[in-house]
């Protein structure tokens, strides 16, 4: 159930919700706001529609019983907690959104085209991680 594209649509509902979300509360808080969310508002709010619309469709692809609420439930968590409590929402989000959602899209597209899911989308991230024995397996003479 999580693995790699989980965790990306999380990521990417997650920062998408915070980009939309920021210049409202940074307005209404005083909190500080990037010459982008300032001077072009439109430009962030329409790069986190399109992360959060990415992760929201890859959540509805994947349906309740296989984790579909969870993503959605757990972008909000983590939208809630990169905005509300550390408040980097409106500079690295521009970075982080798109390309959650990009990298998402590249997993999720051959599954969509009907070709096989790439190894790294369907695997657990422990598994893309090659360990090496601690311990030597024999003396070095």
């Amino acid at each position: 159930m999580i693995d790699n594209l989980f965790l990306l649509a999380i990521c990417a509902f997650g920062w998408g919700l915070s980009l939309t979300t920021y210049r409202l509360f940074a307005r209404k808080h005083k909190w500080p706001m990037g010459s982008l969310h300032a001077d072009l508002p439109a430009v962030p709010i329409l790069l986190g529609l399109f992360a959060l619309t990415i992760g929201l469709l890859f959540a509805a692809e994947r349906g309740a019983y296989d984790g579909g609420w969870i993503i959605v439930l757990c972008g909000i968590l983590f939208a809630i907690f990169w905005t509300g409590f550390l408040r980097v929402g409106s500079q690295i989000s521009l970075i982080l959104a798109p390309l959650a959602a990009a990298l998402l899209l590249i997993g999720w597209l051959p599954v969509i085209l009907g070709y096989e899911q790439p190894r790294w989308a369907h695997s657990r991230p422990v598994d893309l991680i090659k360990r090496s024995p601690s311990v030597p397996s024999g003396p070095n003479l």
